[in-house]
């Protein structure tokens, strides 16, 4: 079995399905906000908000912070449930739950 998926980015202003858009964050009284728009819509967007922020001073970053994870460990990139279900179709024994051994998941990755 196969599975396909598919993202679509639509205009949250317009609703229109979008090729090439970006997702803009900005932030208003302590809330901070993030839109997905078309390069036009995000013009728009740009060109009302440019006599406030040319009127108004930086008060600090809105940056988000970068994700580590505990002892080095790499976020796993793959669907347990999906390495599990291969494991289990193609003879290999493994547990229902736990650690799953890097031969498993050698040999799920070249499959994929």
């Amino acid at each position: 079995m196969a599975k396909k998926h598919i993202t679509q980015m639509i205009d949250d202003l317009d609703g229109r399905i979008i090729e090439d858009g970006t997702t803009l964050t900005f932030s208003l009284e302590g809330r901070a906000y993030e839109i997905d728009l078309s390069h036009a819509n995000a013009a728009r967007l740009h060109d009302a908000f440019h006599p406030f922020i040319s009127a108004a001073r930086v008060a600090g970053s809105t940056a988000t912070t970068v994700r580590r994870t505990p002892r080095g460990r790499a976020i796993p990139t793959r669907d347990l449930t999906d390495v599990r279900t291969w494991a289990h179709e193609n003879g290999y024994a493994i547990n229902e739950r736990g650690r799953i051994s890097s031969a498993v998941l050698e040999a799920y990755d070249a499959a994929h």
